[in-house]
């Protein structure tokens, strides 16, 4: 499903990327809920566009990491200081080259935190697929993040009506490419 907005905008960048003095040091925020692949994703598209890369994961606090771990979901008021210390990263790159954030954003109001006071362009790709696609790969990992908190991750995801959905069911390089408008 396509969104309104132009993945060409994504492929200038990828021909600006040359002259950094021409690119508006834009955010890319690759977001899903857990397992769809936005670190994997993520590193191979700010790889393209020769930006840094940033896994959202990293900037949790360590009670958030425990409470995961031990197979209870985050609620909002955890996320809250996780996605401020996200937003603040943005803006400190967004004075610099940009960069392409993997992120859960699972809820409208997360992500508006996330963009809140940007002065560059955020541009928004959600990665979409089933539950059983996506279990699947998780029981495959090995991350802080129990499979079994996967229903609640389903249950909190809003899908907006901006930015660009992506089947998850391609492969990683098709996904890479719509990205970035190749």
């Amino acid at each position: 499903m396509k969104f309104p907005i132009s993945s060409t905008i994504i492929a200038k960048l990828l021909d600006m990327k040359q002259d950094s003095s021409q690119i508006k040091k834009p955010i890319l925020i690759i977001y899903g809920v857990s397992g769809s692949g936005k670190s994997t994703i993520g590193k191979l598209v700010a790889e393209q566009l020769a930006i840094p890369f940033y896994d959202a994961d990293s900037f949790h606090p360590k009670q958030n990491i425990e409470k995961m771990s031990a197979g209870q979901p985050l609620n909002d008021s955890d996320r809250l200081p996780w996605l401020q210390a996200i937003n603040l990263k943005m803006k400190e790159v967004a004075l610099l080259k940009g960069g392409v954030f993997a992120c859960s954003a699972l809820k409208e109001k997360y992500r508006l935190t996330l963009k809140q006071d940007l002065a560059v362009p955020v541009y928004w790709f959600l990665l979409n697929g089933s539950f059983e696609v996506i279990q699947q790969r998780m029981q495959a990992r090995d991350h802080f993040m129990p499979p079994q908190l996967l229903h609640s991750q389903f249950e909190a995801l809003e899908i907006p009506t901006y930015g660009r959905m992506i089947e998850i069911e391609q492969g990683i390089e098709e996904i890479v490419k719509e990205i970035l408008g190749k």
